[in-house]
């Protein structure tokens, strides 16, 4: 029975109108083309006498007299187109005629056998009884061919008004429509606060406008009034969206979601048309959020463009958007959620108390937000049994949560590439180096000089970092070429919130110490410090001009917030002045560089000449030559101190459950040792 069902079936095309419609057109044009390809050849008229003179030079080809109109027509030969009509075959066309008006039919046949006689014309001679009708013919083409056409338009017409018509969703009629895709119940999308991790205090904030749509009699009672809207504010990839998925799954009213560039198209006037539209079916669905995406794409400040006039398409949105969140009408239970990362270039109108009522920072995660975000990324991957999560955390300083999303997928990437049947902690770090420095290019071809001067560079930046205090601590050190680096210098940056001058000049030390070891042991230098060079000079002029850390311009800030500035917020003699601060900055750090080298030149050539031989070496690499750094990181106390609070806090829990109760400890009384933890 099964294979009688499994009879080979034929794919045969369905039946569609649009050939139907496709063979029509062609038949029409071909028949229009065809129709007019005799008349395509230049006619022109003469007078009788002259129509005689060109017979008798035997100019004529065929003559057609047509009876009803008095007329003829001579079609000259090919050769004496140019005698008749001045001009060559290809502006006459093949079939170049004369048409002549004539007084009777017999006078001409007399002339046409005078000419026979005197073998002056030899053509064909006819009589066309039906020319009169051609104009009709014509007529009726004509008809045809535009009908079709107009046929043709009414057919695209309709197609653009069904269902699947991709302007607004509708009609061409309907393209100020707006184009926001509604969820009737924000929990369609699936996306709770559980599933955002980290971001503490935003989930904070959320969670207070899912009570306000939830609840909102709780606060009106008290004379409160529900937040108009929420701008969230944060770096790519922080969660943004997905924070603003997360409140409509918790609240479970309609959502609307779009980006700012569905407000934006090529005809007048349709921005503001899809404000008032998506506002009035907010209305209807009440309450409910509107979630704008990228809103500085309609939402940037006016006075920043002057190159346009008051007529901006992108204004007249804006404006829209302004008088629709408040105006003089009213929008209860809407609230406005929108995501930006370019806060600083949105219009003052648009931030203000009773439109984006607060302001929410996404920023990145730290080291116990990251770890938790790593918690959620890592559940679909075959983890190995010995991998720390907290290092993970670690070594990813800086990461957004979609960095670490694709730190996670590289790493099973890898590690399916290789063959291996669990992704371990080896794959992660070559996800991260991946990541961050590019792919290996291990068919790079480098002579033996120029890796030597590679790692005489690499180990120049070890080992400043290793001496200076405040300089973040080395993680590893690659002479392995990776995009369009031919070395790198791996650190574990410290999370500082704030940031002091010793730790910025150790920090521009440490960079320019590659520079420095290529002039101390190789003799020369070379273009290997661009890099180097391009941050340290930032970082010098970041100093002097905006954190007022210099000696000749102290406690002065010169930002400008004004992005189309025409002028300078100092003169030319600040800007010398600030020239010679930072040239002087650089050149102290320079020297400093050269002078530690100096102190541990023989342990900076053994650093060397290890990573001319392993090509990459570690942290420990360089505690073995250089013994173990003075200076403990933050990063390192950080991580002491949360592993002393967690066994602190597992010391307690193990004695609650044993039923044990512990007494408060004097200040100078020793702490009890801890079970053992994970480093």
């Amino acid at each position: 029975m099964e294979q009688q069902n499994n009879k080979p079936q034929m794919n045969m095309p369905k039946f569609n109108m649009n050939w139907i419609y496709g063979i029509a057109i062609v038949t029409l044009i071909a028949l229009y083309l065809t129709q007019g390809s005799e008349q395509s050849s230049v006619r022109t008229e003469t007078s009788y006498s002259d129509f005689k003179v060109m017979v008798m030079k035997g100019y004529a080809d065929k003559i057609v007299v047509n009876k009803y109109s008095n007329t003829l027509e001579m079609y000259v030969k090919p050769e004496h187109i140019r005698d008749v009509f001045h001009q060559g075959v290809q502006q006459t066309g093949k079939n170049p005629s004369v048409n002549v008006a004539i007084g009777s039919v017999d006078q001409v046949e007399q002339f046409i056998n005078q000419a026979r006689e005197e073998k002056k014309f030899s053509g064909k001679f006819s009589y066309d009884n039906t020319k009169d009708n051609d104009f009709f013919s014509s007529l009726l083409m004509n008809i045809l061919f535009f009908g079709g056409i107009i046929m043709v338009w009414m057919f695209l017409m309709r197609r653009m008004s069904g269902p699947g018509a991709g302007i607004g969703g509708g009609s061409i009629f309907n393209v100020g429509k707006s184009k926001a895709q509604m969820y009737e119940k924000g929990g369609e999308l699936g996306i709770t606060f559980k599933d955002v991790a980290g971001q503490a205090g935003a989930k904070q904030e959320m969670q207070e406008i899912v009570d306000f749509l939830k609840n909102p009699q709780k606060y009106t009672d008290l004379g409160g009034k529900i937040p108009k809207g929420a701008l969230l504010v944060g770096p790519p990839g922080t969660g943004k969206t997905l924070l603003a998925k997360a409140v409509a799954g918790e609240a479970g009213v309609p959502f609307f979601s779009m980006s700012g560039s569905d407000f934006v198209e090529m005809f007048v006037g349709v921005g503001a048309s899809r404000v008032r539209d998506l506002f009035e079916k907010a209305k209807q669905k009440a309450p409910c959020i509107i979630f704008i995406d990228e809103i500085d794409a309609v939402g940037r400040a006016r006075s920043k463009n002057p190159a346009m006039g008051g007529n901006d398409e992108r204004e007249n949105t804006l404006n829209a958007l302004l008088t629709e969140m408040d105006g003089f009408g009213t929008n209860s239970g809407i609230i406005t959620l929108a995501a930006t990362n370019r806060a600083d270039m949105l219009d003052s109108a648009l931030m203000r108390a009773g439109r984006f009522d607060r302001q929410i920072h996404v920023d990145l995660p730290d080291l116990n937000e990251r770890r938790e975000v790593f918690n959620v990324h890592l559940k679909p991957l075959k983890l190995d049994e010995n991998l720390d999560v907290d290092f993970l955390a670690r070594q990813t300083p800086g990461f957004s949560g979609a960095d670490i999303a694709n730190v996670c997928n590289e790493a099973a990437l890898i590690a399916a590439r290789f063959n291996r049947e669990k992704v371990g902690k080896q794959d992660f770090l070559d996800a991260v180096d991946r990541i961050i420095g590019g792919l290996e290019k291990k068919t790079k071809v480098m002579t033996e000089q120029e890796k030597k001067s590679i790692a005489i560079h690499e180990a120049g930046h070890a080992t400043i970092s290793w001496f200076t205090e405040f300089a973040n601590p080395l993680v590893k050190v690659s002479i392995v070429p990776r995009g369009r680096a031919l070395g790198a210098a791996w650190y574990l940056p410290e999370e500082r919130v704030l940031q002091t001058k010793e730790a910025m000049l150790d920090e521009m030390c440490s960079l320019l110490g590659g520079r420095a070891a290529e002039e101390l042991f190789i003799g020369h230098i070379s273009t290997g410090a661009m890099n180097d060079l391009e941050r340290t000079t930032q970082q010098a002029y970041a100093m002097v001009a905006y954190a007022g850390m210099s000696e000749k311009l102290p406690n002065i800030n010169y930002y400008n917030n004004q992005e189309y500035s025409f002028q300078k917020p100092y003169s030319e003699t600040t800007a010398r002045i600030m020239d010679e601060e930072v040239q002087r900055m650089i050149s102290e750090q320079y020297a400093r560089a050269k002078q530690i080298l100096q102190e541990h030149r023989e342990g900076h050539a053994q650093l060397a000449e290890l990573l001319v031989e392993r090509e990459v070496i570690f942290a420990e690499d360089v505690e073995r030559i250089f013994g173990k750094r003075p200076w403990i990181s933050r990063a390192e106390e950080l991580l002491e101190a949360q592993q002393r609070a967690e066994a602190e806090a597992m010391a307690e829990r193990r004695a609650k459950e044993l039923g044990l109760t512990t007494e408060p400890k004097e200040p100078g009384e020793p702490t009890p040792p801890a079970p053992p933890t994970k480093a």
